[in-house]
């Protein structure tokens, strides 16, 4: 693929074809290497954690999901619909807990998406310090896919499937050969879409066990949300008119397909006929009582992950009066111009790090002792 069609001003953003590996082992480029992401790769040790050693996170955490939910019922658009009408509080519980099985299991495949397209970047950044990078964050997703199933088995036993368009849109970025629709796609939509979805979950969520995982995962996130930031901040300026119609396009697809289509009812039609609910009555209840003005409304907190997703978005340079209604349609433009671009959840991932600073500097050991087999 030609340098024009990936978008990569940047030289630490160039890439190859991911077959292309005798262009890995050209002997100049290993002293090529650029020091732009030198400060993420050696924080990692820093927030290095293993979701397997109780020093850091035990699953030995009861929670009884036939008494609570592990969310509260308003977290969920069908709870706020006439499908609860049709429901006693026994089954407001049951099907509350299972829509949250729902979103965590689609969590777990995003991590998953995240790792798998990680190492497809590997697989084509041409910079050494850009593959090391991308080679780390391969490292702790995969740490959040152990955390996510361990939890999920925890509580549930296993994983639900991926929603279809979920699945689809993943397939699609770690596949595409360009690096601006990987790194718009999976580092600022999904990532973006991401740390507002954790935020909401660690502020609200019922199960102390779920709200250390997510703690525990913000923390990694946070910095790789700062690569797709890099990415932006080294690339949007110098595109051409054209070259921005084409990111900028590409980002609100993305952002349509995730906005209607991740978390509608046809996502979850497996789940409504154990609770005696056709899933497309679902859908229509779910669309008269979750209205534009709810949205709109639901979208003027700062944790809403479409609304982090946005102003990721907006601060990156990537929106301008192109596709700014696309986005309108939901939030004040203006008033999101004015917040600050740092990310949602920094807080909780800043607190997170001085104490994983604090446990990692008092261990001889990092990680599970190896057994002789």
């Amino acid at each position: 693929m030609a340098m024009t069609d990936q978008l990569t001003h940047d030289p630490i953003y160039q890439a190859v074809a991911f077959d292309d590996f005798p262009s890995m082992i050209e002997t100049q480029r290993y002293g090529s290497r650029s020091d732009a992401f030198d400060e993420i790769i050696s924080a990692t040790v820093d927030h290095f954690w293993d979701p397997r050693d109780p020093a850091y996170l035990s699953y030995d955490v009861p929670f009884d999901q036939n008494e609570d939910t592990l969310m509260p019922l308003e977290f969920s658009p069908e709870m706020n619909s006439a499908v609860a009408d049709k429901l006693d509080e026994g089954q407001k519980i049951q099907l509350s807990n299972e829509l949250t099985r729902f979103s965590l299991s689609q969590v777990l495949h995003g991590e998953q998406g995240a790792l798998s397209l990680s190492v497809s970047l590997c697989q084509i950044l041409w910079d050494p310090g850009a593959q090391e990078y991308a080679a780390n964050q391969a490292r702790e997703e995969a740490r959040h896919v152990d955390a996510f199933t361990h939890y999920i088995g925890t509580r549930w036993g296993q994983p639900l499937p991926v929603g279809g368009v979920l699945g689809d849109f993943m397939n699609e970025i770690i596949q595409a050969p360009e690096v601006y629709k990987k790194l718009i796609g999976m580092q600022m939509i999904i990532e973006g879409f991401a740390m507002g979805a954790f935020a909401t979950i660690h502020s609200k969520t019922r199960d102390p066990l779920l709200r250390r995982v997510i703690q525990l995962v913000m923390t990694d996130e946070a910095f790789h949300h700062k690569f797709g930031r890099i990415w932006a901040d080294a690339t949007v300026p110098k595109l051409g008119e054209e070259e921005h119609e084409k990111v900028e396009l590409w980002a609100a697809e993305c952002f349509q397909r995730v906005r209607y289509n991740l978390m509608s009812p046809d996502q979850k039609k497996d789940i409504y006929p154990k609770f005696g609910l056709d899933w497309e009555w679902v859908r229509d209840a779910v669309n008269e009582s979750f209205t534009d003005g709810v949205r709109r409304k639901a979208m003027t907190r700062s944790t809403n992950a479409f609304r982090v997703l946005i102003k990721t978005l907006l601060h990156a340079g990537i929106i301008t009066e192109r596709t700014r209604h696309v986005y309108a349609e939901w939030v004040d433009m203006a008033e999101l111009r004015g917040e600050s671009p740092d990310v949602i959840g920094g807080d909780v991932a800043e607190a997170s790090l001085a104490e994983l600073r604090d446990i990692n500097r008092g261990r001889k050991k990092i990680g599970r002792a190896l057994r002789p087999q």
